[in-house]
């Protein structure tokens, strides 16, 4: 009764935010199959069973599915290399296949591996490029010819420069900006029901065939500038648009390579996608990783043997979903529905679409996730929180998803390997006339990461000191470690006339494949016998220690 009444009364939203996310998708899913050098009609089948077949199987409550910007270059390299669109589908099913074994081996809890300010600054990275690849549609510069390798802020500067913008398209953009905020003010709240997308590309529309009317000089007529699908007249020609897979290619051994690397780049920029949008969910739903392998990889054997494009879920197709006002999954499969029934029975009203106004919806989309704010409430929360965001941030828009992923992971790794050299103990130190009492208390896991810090801070103890080593909380210490100071009793204490007390060690750390060192000959003693075997100042300051408790915690480390 309770997911009924629910389901209805997210009927609505859900519904809104499925159509502005095809309106959204449509343009994508033409883009993507164009620059991976695929049929056209093979993006919107990928962008169709994203919405209908992953949207249905999968558990997220917010992410949309359909063909990415992130797998152009190995769709278009594999096409290319093969020779046939119809030998590579056998690479998209086995990429699936892949993908459904990884998700049932459990394999997707990878995902919650990546820290916070890593998916923190992928999400502000995407939302700049987001902006950046819209620039062109918002200002009516996408027929401009560029050189290869110019960069998209080169090419964007020198058409402002030397005026080349498209007057229309500046137009529509600035009256769909209006219209979106428009939307978003309280006394609207009326007609907030209807989709600000809607009414801004329904306006944007009726306003470029008044331009045509009228024999405006900005009215846009290039077809570069406006959604651009293919007019199929009857379902017959629909059914014969679809592309069947040679199966040969299932003996080419290239192929199971193709769909092994699509299946391993698909797989993790989806999970990097879930843990974004999860982040993003107001109601904080945590989705199913595995669940959501295998809903991919049906996906993708679906989409393969109907001639789709390989799929992934999309961060920016799953942020606008949020952004417009999504609740449940119903929206990406209303997405996927919508998909559908417009390749079947509206394309020539779709071809009126100017793509300035979807450039804008993206381009308030792209600003949310990096909203100066963003940067703002990292940069409070410390440097080395800040640091791998930021890094993470210039590497994804200087190269591309994976490759910046990475490079802020590798940043927040150090860090982190740097703080665990760092709190590998806590000591408390005091002077007294016989010298510096030196309590290090070793935490509960004592790896090789911290023989370095150990090391230095054990050959940095001054002369005639008194060292307590404590290992009661340590449930594995490394046989490296054990070795440091081991030496350090038996031999550097000695030159420095250190006393050296090593208290709750265990007789033995037993480590697999290692060299087994024995402690059998550390000070096994309570702390009771601890007291009894010091003199003077040093005696009174250990008594003091144990009632007060501070020898089992200290917290300021090295």
């Amino acid at each position: 009764m309770t997911f009924s009444k629910n389901t209805f009364s997210n009927f609505k939203y859900d519904l809104s935010s499925g159509l502005v996310v095809f309106l959204i998708a449509l343009p994508l899913c033409l883009g993507i199959a164009l620059a991976s050098g695929a049929p056209l009609f093979s993006g919107l089948i990928a962008g169709i069973v994203g919405g209908l077949v992953i949207g249905t199987l999968s558990k997220s409550a917010l992410s949309v599915s359909g063909p990415a910007a992130g797998l152009t270059a190995i769709i278009l390299t594999a096409i290319t290399s093969i020779g046939s669109f119809e030998i590579f589908l056998c690479a998209v099913i086995v990429a699936g296949i892949f993908q459904v074994l990884l998700g049932i081996a459990k394999a997707g809890s990878i995902s919650y591996y990546f820290p916070s300010n890593v998916i923190e600054g992928m999400l502000a990275a995407i939302g700049i490029i987001i902006i950046l690849n819209q620039i062109e549609h918002a200002i009516g510069i996408g027929g401009i010819q560029k050189e290869e390798e110019e960069l998209k802020i080169v090419t964007l500067f020198n058409a402002l420069k030397n005026n080349l913008f498209h007057v229309g398209a500046l137009i529509i953009t600035v009256s769909s900006i209006g219209i979106l905020l428009l939307w978003k003010l309280p006394f609207m709240k009326k007609l907030q029901a209807i989709p600000s997308a809607l009414i801004a590309v329904i306006a944007s529309i009726l306003l470029n065939e008044f331009f045509i009317a009228n024999n405006y000089s900005f009215a846009i007529t290039d077809k570069k500038m406006l959604v651009n699908i293919p007019v199929i007249s009857s379902f017959g020609e629909f059914l014969g648009s679809f592309t069947l897979p040679n199966f040969s290619g299932f003996l080419n051994a290239d192929i199971w390579m193709i769909g092994a690397t699509i299946a391993i780049v698909a797989s993790i920029e989806t999970l990097l996608c879930i843990e974004a949008i999860d982040k993003l969910d107001p109601h904080k739903r945590n989705t199913p990783t595995n669940r959501e392998l295998i809903a991919q990889g049906t996906g993708n054997i679906v989409s393969g043997f109907i001639g789709g494009l390989p799929i992934t879920s999309v961060i920016v197709r799953s942020s606008a979903n949020l952004g417009a006002g999504a609740k449940t999954k119903l929206s990406a499969i209303f997405h996927g529905f919508f998909l559908l029934i417009a390749c079947i029975s509206i394309p020539f009203l779709l071809n009126k679409i100017p793509l300035a106004t979807l450039a804008a919806v993206l381009i308030l989309t792209g600003y949310k996730l990096c909203n100066p704010a963003v940067f703002r409430k990292m940069w409070h929360e410390g440097k080395w929180q800040f640091i791998p965001f930021a890094v993470t941030v210039v590497a994804v828009v200087a190269t591309d998803l994976l490759k910046g992923v990475a490079i802020g992971m590798v940043v927040s790794i150090a860090y982190l390997l740097r703080q665990n050299i760092k709190n590998a103990y806590y000591f408390h130190r005091s002077s007294y006339k016989n010298g510096d009492v030196i309590k290090i208390e070793l935490s509960e896991e004592v790896s090789f990461l911290n023989k370095a810090s150990i090391l230095l801070t054990l050959d940095h103890i001054p002369e005639n000191s008194m060292v307590i080593i404590d290992a009661s909380k340590s449930k594995f210490i490394d046989h490296d470690v054990l070795q440091v100071i081991k030496e350090f009793k038996e031999i550097k204490s000695v030159d420095k006339n250190i006393k050296v007390i090593l208290t709750n060690f265990k007789e033995a750390y037993d480590i697999e494949n290692t060299e087994r060192i024995s402690m059998i000959n550390a000070d096994f003693v309570s702390m009771d016998e601890l007291i009894e075997h010091t003199h003077g100042s040093q005696k009174r300051l250990i008594q003091d220690l144990k009632l007060s408790k501070k020898i089992y915690v200290q917290n300021k480390s090295i």
